[in-house]
């Protein structure tokens, strides 16, 4: 329940008291600030609570932006201001502080004087964009009449469905998903359906689309691509239906993240097994997509991560971007060429309908790997001419994200004691990463693969060994994720026994999970996940130095069995923990968020 003190004489004809209960509000009148303060003392202290001027005049809209995103602890419009328990001692400060002035004159308002306080007092008040919505306490007759014109004037449905509308996205979702899906939207928001649910939908539609694909039909595959879309359809709309309604939380984000690569790297496994009904071997294909898109992932949370609070860019590859999208068409290139979620769904479901599953994934890594090389280039030339200071929270993040086991963290803690940083942690990482992939292209499972694991483990742990602040530090756990999910790759392909690829997909499927929840923590401020995890796992250095030895200890056959096992204990360990962690945050009442995620 959430509770709106109305502040001030009531004024005839005013929709203000309507329109506070049907956003949820349970209304309570006070003529003056030391009666808004007894109200205020009144409401519980776990609930929302808001203080609105009954002279307010404004679009229903601008109140619901105002008062009821759950994201913020404190928020505010002009003659309102709202509080969620977190920020309600901060309320309660500056009421009292109202009511000690002596309240109010003729055209300041209490929600007013009240948000001026917390501004004194440093509180950070959430201010919404309105644009052209109306949101003011008038101060005479005349004034009034000015502003109900003015709210008359301008549609706030029209409004409030543009903004449920990501403000950056690709041209696909843009042109061909929007203009429809945020009606979806509305026609969910309206039936009481939550995001999460539209979520769950577009999960469950992708995993069909996945068992067509299985099929290798051509009626299946065409089922498939079609699915496919509409997957994507939904995965837009339940974006939009939390915009729309403004239904964040923590457990939403979550899921619509963890959903989103669920659903991919589940169809990639549906066309691998569609074309193996063929006669057709493409799992190599098939992880190979998976690890590139992966990896396109983790530079881009790296470099994220690393310039999060970073100052003083200066960077001229930054300028020249930001030249370049000022030119219109520009904008729209430049976000097609990185192939975004929805230019990539789109064309893996048209290639899944027209062609076959071997050229679908053969396209879809030639597109991706130019994505990958023009982004990482971008970033790299943009670290090596940006003057900027990284920060220990930076430094923290990428040390989370480089996922290092006991072995690495035993190695770094020598070097730390040994001597200060001569090398660059990402060439040392670089060059790990290089050798192990190396060996295990040339060696394939052997001995001489499993030895060269030992001076990769070496060189992570020595690239970890010191505050990962370097202009391109960041790209230390992509080569991590790169060094790791290759050497499973090429193993298992050079293993040449039905069933080791497929089980090499599983295996690396649950690691990359664990990357990508790693990632979804940090996101949300909770730190990366537990260290009893990390260690329970092995890290990336010791789930590539154990799956090397099984490699060269173990026949064929065996080897396959051992992937098929260790995915399966890392899937349950990570998707045990995350689950737990998630649910238990939501419960919690952690702060909502929606990660806006991948651009569409």
């Amino acid at each position: 329940m959430s509770t709106a003190i109305l502040t001030g004489q009531p004024v005839p004809g005013s929709s203000i008291e309507g329109d506070l209960r049907e956003l949820g509000f349970d209304v309570r009148l006070a003529a003056d600030a030391a009666a808004a303060e007894t109200e205020l003392a009144r409401v519980p202290s776990r609930e929302r609570v808001a203080v609105v001027d009954a002279r307010f005049v404004g679009h229903a809209h601008a109140l619901r932006l105002g008062l009821t995103d759950p994201r913020f602890p404190l928020a505010a419009v002009p003659g309102a201001v709202t509080a969620q328990p977190d920020g309600r001692q901060a309320l309660t400060r500056a009421m009292a502080r109202q009511t000690s002035t002596g309240g109010t004159t003729l055209v300041d308002s209490i929600a007013d004087g009240v948000v001026t306080a917390l501004d004194a007092d440093g509180a950070d008040v959430h201010r919404p964009e309105l644009g052209s919505l109306v949101a003011e306490v008038p101060a005479d007759p005349q004034a009034r009449n000015e502003a109900r014109q003015a709210v008359a004037a301008v549609d706030d449905e029209a409004i409030r469905l543009k903004s449920a509308v990501k403000a950056r996205d690709g041209f696909f979702t843009t042109f061909f998903i929007s203009p429809y899906s945020r009606y979806i939207a509305r026609w969910c928001a309206r039936r009481g359906l939550t995001p999460n649910q539209v979520t769950t939908a577009s999960l469950l539609t992708a995993l069909i689309a996945a068992g067509c694909a299985a099929t290798g039909t051509r009626g299946g595959y065409v089922a498939a691509g079609v699915l496919l879309l509409f997957s994507f359809v939904l995965d837009c709309t339940d974006g939009q239906l939390a915009r729309y309604s403004l239904q964040y939380s923590t457990l939403g984000a979550w899921l619509d993240a963890t959903f989103d690569r669920a659903k991919e790297y589940a169809y990639y496994a549906g066309l691998a097994l569609g074309a193996a009904r063929g006669g057709d071997d493409v799992w190599a294909l098939a992880l190979g997509a998976m690890v590139l898109q992966t990896c396109r992932h983790v530079v881009d949370f790296s470099f994220n991560e690393a310039n999060h609070d970073a100052t003083a860019n200066t960077s001229p590859t930054a300028a020249l971007s930001g030249k370049l999208d000022s030119v219109g068409w520009t904008v729209w290139v430049r976000r097609m060429i990185v192939l975004p979620i929805g230019e990539r769904w789109a064309m893996i479901a048209v290639l899944t309908a027209v062609t076959t599953p071997r050229i679908t994934l053969i396209v879809l890594l030639i597109g991706c790997a130019f994505a990958a090389t023009y982004t990482t280039a971008g970033r790299v030339l943009r670290s090596l001419t940006r003057k900027a200071h990284r920060t220990d929270r930076a430094a923290t993040a990428l040390a989370d994200l480089a996922d290092s086991g006991p072995l690495g963290t035993a190695v770094a803690r020598v070097v730390t004691l040994g001597s200060a940083r001569r090398t660059p942690a990402f060439l040392s990482a670089a060059v790990g990463a290089v050798l192990m992939v190396g060996a295990a292209l040339i060696w394939g499972p052997s001995w001489w693969t499993a030895l060269a694991a030992v001076p990769y483990v070496l060189l992570a742990g020595e690239a970890v060994a010191h505050p990962l602040k370097g202009a391109l530090d960041w790209l230390v756990p992509p080569f991590f994720r790169a060094a790791e999910y290759l050497t499973v790759l090429v193993l298992a392909a050079k293993a040449d026994v039905n069933g080791a690829l497929p089980a090499a997909f599983g295996l690396v499927a649950a690691v990359a999970y664990h990357h990508y929840d790693t990632v979804y923590r940090i996101r949300g401020n909770a730190g990366a996940p537990p260290a009893w995890l990390v260690r329970a796992i092995g890290g990336h250095d010791g789930r590539t130095l154990l799956v090397a030895v099984l490699a060269a200890l173990l026949t064929a056959a065996q080897f396959t069995v051992a992937l098929t096992v260790l995915a399966v204990v890392v899937a349950l360990v990570v998707l045990f923990e995350s689950i737990r962690y998630w649910v238990s945050a939501h419960r919690a009442g952690s702060p909502a968020v929606h990660d806006e995620g991948e651009t569409a």
